[in-house]
């Protein structure tokens, strides 16, 4: 059985060609195609390594997520394993092979998939309900939150959506589908002890886009039920029968209704997602409340609680204002440790599908630019350079001897490291998923044109919103050189628009169209707009100068207060411990404040093919810290020069275990010009 759309583009990541409030439309999943530079190198290994390898973990004995299936389904003996949303888990890594499907039509992967769905449809209970944990244990459905029904039931719905639109077959969405109505029959009446139901909601995203799949209202409608369910009027938020979890109120967003929220608050992956569900929404619905509840926590969560690797959540245990338990989750405004910080990967990448929703809503380059952010530092650091191993936590500041936060050498005092399994395996197959996607999110169709969001080498062959033919190929080494190039290769003969991204950064940057000022306004955090008749050949060119700078944190974090962190475009860079001379600690380390840090492209870093730049130049090495006790009388400091790298952040830990920071103690004035200005001993490269 096939269902066909009449739309010419129906294949987007978000359907949302005929969502009426959504300005900013999706291209297709296969449109776009990486070619060359940055992101092709990391399809190619995501392709070759990251997603073969996942499947081989999930399929296997260690992550047994597919022996999980086959037990509820009674084609193999034994217990469940894993946390109880590793059902989800696994439909990400579902979710990921097709998109990887999607573009290399690798029939092998077809295949594989369809002997998974069967065993998929044969664990399903006959009344919809599919949770292999609750299902081999025989417990009762939806008697404890965490037990994560609703967010494994998200994951089903949203693989099986992209399932069917890549494939236009209907087997995995056929058990999507009985699984969705299972869950309108139960909640739809509101039957009071399911009143607080959900936890990790991502069965809010996964209904819209069943909605936009199938259309039938009723998903669409379940959707909204449960945003109105969190914090409604009447609804105790004390610790009862119905949710069987010691953490509630601001913990799970249920303290105050949506409408009414204007802060992040609780678990940032179970508010990213949540937020975003909100926003899938919006764009069906139009209703000015929630986009003004969506404005406000982003502008809380990107604005006054976001790192400068674009990561969330600040801690992994805290108390929110409204004095609630919370774990894994957002504190209090300028709150910001670096050595305690949290930032799951999963809630730094939810951080980018929140933005990427919020900018087709918008068509405001700010929710680009966090993206990237994100993308570039804190979703990638998730991923060694092998593909084959993962961090849980990103935080901003390592050093030997502190003990780790969860899921990375837990329990020791040791320094983490990124391991080849996580007990808790949410992040990996969210980041290969995110990656093997990328390609749907580097542009997007306004009204009447096309915008270029994510930069890197591609070819797109895509039709704008009119049903017009658009070819065009890009060229570009971003992020380390800042040159883009955009040819036109086919093109209706009507004027329409190109808008390109110019990075809030990218002060300065010069657009041409062949050889020529394009003569538009080029301003930072906004995209420049070109309307005209494009014909075959034309070029356009964007010049951004990626210079070296200093970022400061807002004078009310106190764990910055004079320190900086150091980018060149989006990526952000850190000192680690391999570049520093032995038995140098990360802690005695200083930058000079008229530093001259100088760009190095290295194509094999870590001994990796990864193309890497670093920057060199001198830093200073204080010979007095002190680490032994709370306080001490201070002197003026002894520093010493000497000449080291620094390294993107999403590329430390791929050379042994080691320290690192992102924000360095500055030195300004005399002391630094007169320390810097001394001949370095010490040249490790």
């Amino acid at each position: 059985m096939f269902i066909q759309s009449a739309s010419a583009v129906e294949r987007g990541i978000n359907h949302n060609t005929d969502s009426p409030y959504v300005k900013f439309k999706n291209i297709n999943i296969d449109d776009a195609k990486w070619t060359s530079g940055f992101w092709s190198e990391k399809f190619d290994m995501l392709e070759s390594t990251m997603i073969p390898y996942m499947g081989e973990l999930l399929k296997g004995d260690i992550g047994h997520g597919y022996n999980n299936f086959k037990i509820a389904a009674g084609l193999k003996e034994g217990k469940a394993k894993g946390f109880p949303f590793h059902d989800g888990d696994f439909y990400k890594w579902m979710e990921s092979t097709m998109y990887l499907y999607a573009i290399n039509k690798d029939e092998k992967l077809l295949e594989q998939l369809d002997e998974i769905i069967a065993v998929i449809a044969k664990a399903q209970r006959p009344d919809g309900y599919l949770q292999t944990h609750s299902i081999i244990k025989n417990i009762e459905p939806y008697t404890n939150r965490q037990y994560h029904e609703m967010y494994n039931s998200g994951h089903l719905i949203n693989a099986a959506v992209i399932h069917h639109r890549v494939t236009g077959q209907t087997n995995f969405l056929d058990i999507a589908i009985k699984n969705a109505n299972m869950i309108y029959k139960l909640f739809s009446p509101r039957p009071k002890h399911l009143a607080r139901f959900g936890f990790n909601q991502t069965q809010i995203t996964g209904l819209v886009e069943l909605y936009r799949e199938v259309k039938d209202r009723r998903y669409l409608e379940l959707a909204e039920l449960f945003i109105n369910m969190r914090g409604a009027k009447g609804v105790s938020i004390k610790l009862d029968d119905t949710v069987r979890l010691n953490k509630t109120g601001d913990m799970v967003q249920e303290r105050t209704a949506f409408r009414e929220e204007t802060d992040a608050v609780g678990h940032a992956v179970l508010a990213m997602y949540f937020y975003a569900g909100a926003a899938d929404v919006y764009a069906e619905t139009g209703e000015k409340a929630l986009l003004d509840a969506l404005n406000r926590v982003w502008s809380s969560a990107n604005e006054r609680k976001m790192y400068v690797t674009g990561a969330l959540g600040q801690s992994h245990h805290g108390f929110s204002e409204s004095n609630d338990p919370v774990h894994e989750a957002f504190l209090n405004d300028y709150m910001m440790p670096n050595a305690t910080a949290y930032n799951e990967v999963c809630a730094n990448i939810t951080n980018a599908m929140f933005n990427w929703r919020m900018l087709g809503l918008s068509g405001d380059a700010k929710h680009t630019d966090i993206m990237e952010t994100v993308l570039y530092n804190s979703a990638l650091s998730g991923i060694s350079a092998d593909g084959k191993h993962y961090f849980y936590t990103n935080p901003t500041r390592r050093t030997h001897g502190a003990k780790t936060s969860r899921f990375g050498n837990e329990g020791t005092t040791a320094t983490v490291k990124r391991e080849s399994y996580l007990n808790c395996f949410c992040c990996p197959p969210n980041l290969m998923r995110t990656l093997a996607k990328l390609s749907g999110w580097a542009y997007s169709l306004p009204k009447n044109g096309i915008a270029v969001n994510i930069y890197g080498g591609n070819e797109l062959d895509t039709q704008l919103l009119d049903g017009s033919s658009l070819k065009l190929t890009q060229e570009t080494q971003y992020p380390w050189e800042g040159l883009v190039t955009l040819t036109i290769n086919e093109a209706k003969t009507e004027a329409f628009d190109v808008l390109l991204r110019v990075p809030g950064w990218a002060n300065n940057t010069t657009i041409k169209v062949n050889g020529k000022s394009a003569d538009v306004d080029v301003i930072a955090g906004k995209y420049a707009t070109i309307t005209r008749q494009w014909k075959k050949g034309d070029v356009i060119t964007l010049d951004m100068p990626l210079d070296v700078y200093f970022v400061e944190g807002n004078a009310l974090i106190e764990e910055v207060r004079n320190q900086v962190a150091v980018k060149r475009g989006p990526v952000v860079y850190v000192a680690e411990s391999p570049d520093l001379p032995e038995d140098a600690k990360i802690l005695d380390l200083y930058l000079a404040g008229d530093t001259q840090l100088i760009p190095e492209l290295q194509t094999n870093f870590s001994g990796s093919q990864d193309t890497v730049t670093t920057l060199k130049g001198t830093l200073l090495l204080r010979e007095d810290t002190n680490t032994e006790t709370m306080y001490n009388k201070v002197s003026k400091p002894i520093f010493k020069p000497f000449n080291t790298q620094l390294v993107p952040y999403y590329a430390w830990s791929n050379r042994g275990t080691a320290e690192m920071s992102v924000f360095l103690p500055v030195v300004w004035g005399e002391l630094g010009k007169e320390v810097k200005d001394k001949e370095s001993s010490w040249w490790p490269f």
